[in-house]
């Protein structure tokens, strides 16, 4: 099944899944936009797509998925947690949300065969994304760089933090660097997303999404290294120029990183480590280590989690650890058994990249960017489909009596 045989609709379906995981909170906006009429927005934006994806797929006709089959069943476990209502009744409302996002990705299964289609659909509606925030950037430089985020880069139009557009950026970025290095896009059109890209990466000075970056790549190109000269070429200017960077820029690059931060508040991950261990040493019952207190807005205590391990204990247990676990280690195995290619180069960026996120950041046990990323992924990873495929089903052979083609033949 190639890209040209996947309907259009597809694209605009993957459209509105990433404009659902845009999420509801942020930064202020030059326009205020209440938080009901953003999630009215985002949560339309699912119901539309899982709406969109099964009517161009009504047949139900599906491929096999290891990672969506193991999102269901962490979809089985939040629905567990999540019905003792600890977490109040909006734990069930994303338990609603959570299945549609697993729904919809099922009946995409159909189009994923291991080709580039879902690589330039990411590609494209994060690019759009981050055209919003430049615009705001345009329109409001104030609002666009807040003294509440420290003048770091935020969503002026819509409510984006900064680590979500750089997580954006970062990962543009480096599916657009793989397909410019395979010929895949021409100087160009990769100039066009890659410049403007790193510099909204820069003013959001996102230490996570820029080391999720270099590291992704690194790994990305460095299974093409025995196969690819243009890979080997790559891999040594980058080399090359980051040794330049690190002795020519050292103390710029430090205080870039730093972000004017001491010491002690840097060692402790922005205070992260305090709520971590807070939530680590909150007493628990045996059936809430198991199955957590169900799907909430990944905070502890009023504070944010940024941790998916961290968070998805708390609102899934460890067997919801234990399945997201699973799902990494099974797209990154695949990855590894493949051939060098560009599709593996491309799969082992973005799971190299979420699963250096996941530290510093939460969004794997629930509909995020994050799945997104791994959903491109596991499309990557497919098997091609069969010459007759699904979609146009083999017209069985009518059978003609052996005297009726003696009579043709005479």
């Amino acid at each position: 099944m190639g890209a040209d045989r996947t309907p259009k609709i597809v694209g605009t379906v993957w459209g509105l899944l990433v404009l659902n995981t845009l999420g509801s909170a942020g930064a202020k906006t030059i326009v205020p936009l209440p938080r009901s009429l953003i999630q009215m927005v985002t949560m339309g934006a699912l119901v539309t797509a899982f709406t969109l994806a099964l009517i161009v797929n009504l047949r139900l006709r599906i491929r096999p998925s290891a990672y969506v089959f193991l999102l269901t069943l962490l979809l089985a476990t939040s629905v567990i947690s999540s019905a003792h209502l600890e977490s109040g009744l909006g734990a069930l409302f994303r338990c609603f949300r959570l299945a549609l996002f697993v729904g919809t990705l099922w009946l995409l299964t159909r189009w994923w065969d291991g080709g580039m289609t879902f690589v330039r659909h990411h590609i494209r509606m994060y690019f759009a994304v981050l055209g919003s925030v430049a615009a705001g950037l345009v329109v409001s430089p104030g609002a666009a760089l807040p003294d509440l985020y420290g003048g770091r880069l935020v969503g002026a139009l819509w409510p984006l933090t900064p680590p979500q557009i750089g997580q954006y950026a970062a990962v543009i970025t480096g599916l657009t660097v793989l397909l410019l290095m395979a010929g895949r896009t021409d100087r160009t059109s990769a100039a066009v997303v890659i410049v403007p890209s790193l510099v909204l990466l820069g003013l959001t000075h996102t230490r996570t999404a820029t080391l999720g970056l270099l590291v992704g790549l690194a790994l990305a190109i460095g299974s093409l290294l025995l196969t690819s000269s243009a890979a080997r070429r790559f891999f040594t200017w980058a080399v090359l120029s980051a040794t330049v960077a690190a002795v020519g820029f050292a103390s710029v690059l430090q205080a870039w990183f730093l972000r004017g931060q001491s010491k002690e508040n840097f060692s402790s991950l922005t205070g992260r480590a305090k709520v971590w261990d807070a939530l680590l040493a909150a007493p628990r019952t045996t059936g809430e280590q198991l199955f957590g207190v169900g799907l909430g807005d990944k905070s502890f205590g009023g504070l944010p989690i940024d941790d998916s391990w961290l968070a998805v204990y708390n609102e899934q247990g460890l067997i919801g650890v234990s399945l997201v676990a699973a799902f990494l280690i099974v797209l990154g195995g695949v990855a590894l058994l493949r051939p060098p290619s560009l599709q593996r180069a491309c799969a082992i960026f973005l799971i190299s990249y979420c699963a250096l996120a996941s530290y510093t950041e939460a969004g794997l046990g629930d509909a995020s960017p994050y799945l997104l990323h791994l959903a491109v992924a596991a499309s990557l990873l497919a098997e091609p489909a069969a010459a007759t495929d699904l979609s146009t089903p083999e017209v069985p052979r009518r059978r003609i009596p052996l005297r009726t083609r003696r009579s043709e033949v005479t």
